[in-house]
């Protein structure tokens, strides 16, 4: 994927639609498909076209890309409730504007207010002089969205800083987005993918081992050296070694 693409300028992580498409589809692997047949419950041909673009660029269905066969791996065995944190993640690693977000979001306290204006001056800082003021309000509304559906946000008016429960299985897949763009022992920890969980680096290193524990991924950790390997998942999923 193209790293200077964004849908935030138009949408938003778009989970509901995306569940429609994945629940529908994921056992034929007929995505695209799934698509053409209206699954996201689109009324006009305009509609099917303009959502079908953005949930290809954000997600992109693509089999032949790693990153996109162990998120479909994940959403396979994963609680309803992780889906939208996992959903998070994945496009955290295709979409900029959605990615340097999490700064605003990882300095928000929980039970503090996420503000627009926030969300708005941390886009300037990034594309200074690049939106009108108008879109730089829609795009920081569409990316708080986004942050909200994974509920990292709550209300609908008030946007609060919350946490939503974390467990091994999203670490795991965490780390692993970060291994496949060849990030390797601590460079994974702090990593953007790791840091969208807002944990503390014990929590991470804690649920690391028990992701471990359950053969999602090989974790070590000891005199100051972090060693991190998915050459089990890998094999089982029939990805080459990286």
């Amino acid at each position: 994927m193209n790293p200077n693409k964004t849908i935030h300028t138009s949408r938003t992580l778009m989970f509901s639609e995306l569940a429609k498409v994945m629940d529908f589809a994921i056992q034929d692997d007929n995505y695209l498909e799934s698509l053409k047949q209206n699954v996201i419950n689109k009324k006009t041909k305009s509609g099917i076209d303009k959502t079908s673009g953005y949930l290809k660029t954000l997600y992109g269905f693509d089999l032949d890309l790693p990153s996109f066969i162990v998120f479909k791996y994940f959403w396979q065995f994963s609680a309803e409730e992780d889906k939208p944190i996992f959903a998070l993640l994945y496009a955290i690693g295709r979409d900029y504007l959605l990615a340097e977000s999490i700064y605003v979001i990882a300095e928000t306290k929980i039970g503090e207010k996420v503000t627009i204006e926030n969300m708005e001056r941390n886009i300037e800082i990034h594309h200074p002089d690049k939106y009108s003021e108008k879109t730089r309000r829609s795009i920081a509304q569409n990316i708080a969205s986004s942050w909200k559906q994974a509920e990292f946000i709550l209300g609908k008016v008030k946007n609060i800083r919350t946490q939503p429960s974390i467990g091994y299985n999203l670490v795991a897949f965490a780390f692993c987005l970060a291994y496949l763009e060849e990030l390797r022992g601590d460079f994974i920890l702090s990593s953007k993918w790791v840091k969208a969980l807002s944990l503390s680096e014990s929590d991470i290193r804690n649920l690391a081992i028990e992701a471990s524990k359950r053969d999602l991924m090989q974790y070590q950790f000891g005199g100051d050296v972090t060693s991190i390997s998915f050459s089990g998942l890998f094999k089982k999923l029939g990805i080459n070694a990286i």
